[in-house]
């Protein structure tokens, strides 16, 4: 292809142009370096496999790797070209500048291929299988900020089945919960916990307590919540009941006279009423001495 021949042709010369300084901004770059990433840009519009422009590639070592990266118009990419570049700037990316580009790239892309087509591109989809490789990129640039946006209940299904599938590391996953429970209430909020709290983790009590006050704080509401709120809530005290308190106990049982579901909450209650709590006393065994 021409334009191929053009980026072997001038690769020596961009290479020495952005390293200097260890990036330079793109107002003081050559147009012909510009030049070179919009033709880049369009190689990415219809990429579906195969090699990729080696000027892409580096983008991740540039100090403006933003501004770069804002030439060639990701919100234009292929799918294809969407999930190779998620794996390019996943390995190449420190988990706070891969945070930025899960957020203000990738996110926007499977929300509008959820809300356009009600389904997730494989592409898309593997994407998000990439950047969970980035354990603390992936919560802090998808998944809170998708909870923050009142995400509907059709994306936060698609994103949590990555959560399901996957392994996340405990610590990782433990402050996400942790952070979801703090946050104003929707659907996805006990979508994205219940997931997590099914993976049937080692949790610090920090995060046990973060999820009964969670739970403990529709205690005066009035709404009727929904079927995912009290799926949720039984998964919860299926995995940790014996991990919470007495006294949390009696509140959480206080919690389900007010919000009742005809099938769930029945099995929430005797979960909470035949098990131990984490403040039971045990009796130490008496020894004797056998003569």
């Amino acid at each position: 292809m021409i334009i191929m021949e053009k980026l072997s042709a001038k690769r020596t010369e961009i290479n020495s142009v952005l390293s200097d300084n260890d990036g330079v901004e793109v107002k003081e770059m050559d147009d012909r370096v510009v030049e070179m990433y919009r033709n880049v840009r369009n190689i990415l519009s219809v990429y579906r496999s195969g090699k990729l422009p080696k000027p892409f590639k580096i983008i991740p070592s540039l100090r403006n790797w933003e501004q770069v990266l804002h030439i060639t118009r990701p919100e234009q990419w292929s799918a294809a070209a969407m999930y190779q570049g998620t794996r390019i700037f996943a390995s190449n990316l420190n988990s706070k500048m891969a945070q930025r580009f899960f957020n203000l790239v990738l996110l926007p892309r499977i929300r509008d291929d959820i809300g356009q087509y009600k389904q997730l591109n494989y592409h898309l989809y593997m994407s998000l299988r990439k950047a969970l490789f980035k354990p603390a990129a992936f919560f802090k640039g998808i998944l809170i900020p998708l909870c923050e946006a009142d995400c509907t209940l059709r994306e936060a299904t698609i994103v949590a089945s990555i959560l399901i599938k996957y392994s996340v590391p405990m610590l990782h996953a433990a402050a996400a919960m942790l952070k979801l429970a703090e946050m104003s209430y929707n659907g996805g909020t006990s979508i994205f916990l219940r997931a997590l709290i099914d993976k049937k983790y080692a949790l610090p009590y920090r995060v046990i307590d973060g999820i009964v006050y969670h739970f403990l704080g529709f205690s005066r509401e009035q709404r009727q919540l929904p079927v995912l709120w009290h799926q949720c809530f039984l998964t919860f005290v299926q995995r940790y009941k014996e991990n919470v308190s007495s006294e949390q106990k009696e509140s959480l049982l206080e919690v389900l006279r007010v919000h009742n579901h005809a099938e769930i909450t029945p099995d929430i209650r005797w979960e909470l009423l035949n098990s131990k709590c984490r403040d039971d006393v045990k009796e130490e065994p008496t020894t004797m001495d056998v003569q």
